[in-house]
């Protein structure tokens, strides 16, 4: 009998999609169960006020709060480093680690570790944020030899109000980057209902979706020792080792 997998997710608090989306893909692997934690998160910008709510304390503090339930790992289920510098996140499973003992990933390493292991050079963003955010994500990807050879953005600041964005939507977004031809595309927030259209994505296209939902699940399972290979519906990425 396979032992049971304990994975820890930090989420932001207006989030909805997350959730359920991870929930149902971690019942890919067998044994495994998620477990969330939240602290606030309600807005995405670059003023001073939206970049406090991602203070390391406040992420430590529901950390701690995911090891009372002896969680295998301790992921960070957002995208704050995308725009706050990789480093960011770089620190943040440190300290995780060293406040809990617990191994630790976030959505945006995992995703950068993916992109590394394919050697992906050349990519896709999608995302529901500012257009000045998403400058900021673009040059920290350029900055590591990653080029965004297309984006799309919806320019929405309130984090609530990213779930509302459809399915349908998202599809012609992707749709759209997909015609630059891109070694991969990434939906870049953990509010979207997007890890679902993987699939269709690959079929309709031929290139992987990297979607920061799953891209959690996947380092999750990597840091508690666990290869996430037995997920087979979600997309290619959880076969890529």
């Amino acid at each position: 009998m396979t032992r049971p997998l304990r994975l820890g997710v930090l989420t932001p608090s207006s989030n909805t999609a997350l959730e359920p989306l991870t929930s149902a893909i971690v019942a890919g692997l067998p044994g495994a169960s998620a477990h969330f934690s939240r602290f606030k998160v309600t807005e995405i910008a670059l003023d001073a006020a939206a970049l406090g709510q991602f203070d390391d304390s406040k992420i430590l503090a529901a950390a701690e709060l995911l090891a009372d339930a002896k969680v295998d790992a301790i992921g960070w289920s957002g995208t704050s480093s995308g725009w706050l510098g990789f480093d960011r996140d770089r620190q943040l499973v440190e300290r995780i680690r060293e406040r809990t003992g617990i191994p630790a990933t976030t959505a945006v390493l995992a995703l950068n570790e993916l992109l590394a292991i394919k050697q992906v050079k050349r990519l896709a963003l999608v995302s529901p944020y500012t257009p000045d955010v998403q400058e900021r994500i673009v040059a920290n990807y350029r900055a590591i030899g990653i080029e965004v050879v297309a984006e799309r953005h919806l320019g929405i600041r309130v984090n609530h109000d990213f779930a509302g964005v459809t399915p349908h939507t998202l599809r012609e977004l992707m749709d759209d980057v997909a015609k630059a031809k891109p070694q991969a595309i990434t939906t870049f927030c953990t509010n979207l209902n997007a890890a679902q259209l993987a699939g269709d994505i690959q079929r309709a296209h031929g290139i992987p979706l990297l979607d920061t939902v799953s891209t959690t699940v996947w380092g999750l399972a990597r840091a508690a020792g666990r290869s996430p290979a037995a997920i087979t519906v979600w997309g290619e990425l959880f076969q890529w080792t």
